[in-house]
């Protein structure tokens, strides 16, 4: 089986995710704003250092925000000049199955997140990305991807809450003290997360119900620690899953090419 040598960089709507592979295991990560190009560039640099002496080093993108996407992958010609940059799909498959639509396009971290978990857990699963959007998605015992579900996440129904509304405030995501808010502002919190939860565990027996198979949850993005740790439904969560994704397109095309 190939190690692979990759610094990974997954563009999101808000965030930029990065992680540096070194003979497959995931070594280095950094996360940051997509504006914060100072703070990105560091990183990048940081990152690909792990990579230093690995001549068979790649960079691998992938991204769900084409306007970002241009700016980092500027950001990574200027500050590794002798790299060669590769895309996610364009030039690496993401390999997963896929039972959707015709004109149906899911998006590139939906995708890595199937192909990474379905490669570990070898069995039907769900996919619960939580980020600015959250995703509830639906892989087969075959290692299909069927879609799923798309919703608001925490932060952008708080957000949307305080901003069509005249009196709710401004506020962050954090778990509620318990879900009989006592004020507006943990009525608020206990709103979206216990919401967000229910839709979950909604979505997860419906899925059981339309397919006949109870899947493993697993959940990622940057609230899914906040919202799903601990919570019996969940069977992990895995933070680095889109990055492990990115890393299992381009470990499976090695294989392919040492056939």
């Amino acid at each position: 089986m190939p190690k692979v040598n990759l610094l990974a960089v997954s563009v999101g709507n808000t965030r930029t995710r990065l992680g540096a592979f070194v003979e497959g295991e995931l070594v280095e990560t950094a996360t940051y704003v997509n504006s914060r190009e100072v703070k990105l560039c560091d990183a990048m640099t940081h990152a690909f250092a792990q990579l230093k002496d690995k001549d068979d080093a790649v960079v691998l993108m992938s991204s769900v925000n084409g306007g970002a996407e241009d700016q980092i992958e500027q950001l990574l010609k200027d500050n590794l000049p002798n790299v060669d940059i590769k895309h996610v799909e364009r030039d690496v498959p993401i390999p997963i199955g896929r039972q959707l639509d015709p004109e149906a396009i899911a998006g590139e971290d939906r995708l890595l997140n199937a192909a990474a978990a379905f490669d570990k857990l070898k069995q039907s699963c769900v996919i619960v990305d939580a980020g600015t959007a959250i995703t509830v998605d639906f892989v087969d015992g075959a290692g299909t991807f069927h879609g799923g579900a798309i919703a608001p996440g925490a932060q952008l129904q708080l957000d949307t809450l305080h901003n069509r509304t005249a009196l709710l405030p401004e506020i962050f995501i954090e778990k509620p003290i318990e879900a009989i808010g006592h004020n507006t502002i943990e009525a608020m919190r206990a709103g979206v997360f216990y919401g967000l939860r229910g839709m979950v565990h909604e979505l997860v027996e419906k899925f059981a119900e339309e397919t006949g198979q109870y899947p493993l949850v697993v959940a990622t993005g940057g609230d899914a620690q906040l919202l799903f740790r601990n919570y019996e439904l969940v069977d992990r969560v895995v933070p680095n899953l889109t990055l492990n994704g990115i890393a299992t397109s381009l470990r499976k095309v090695l294989e392919e090419d040492e056939k």
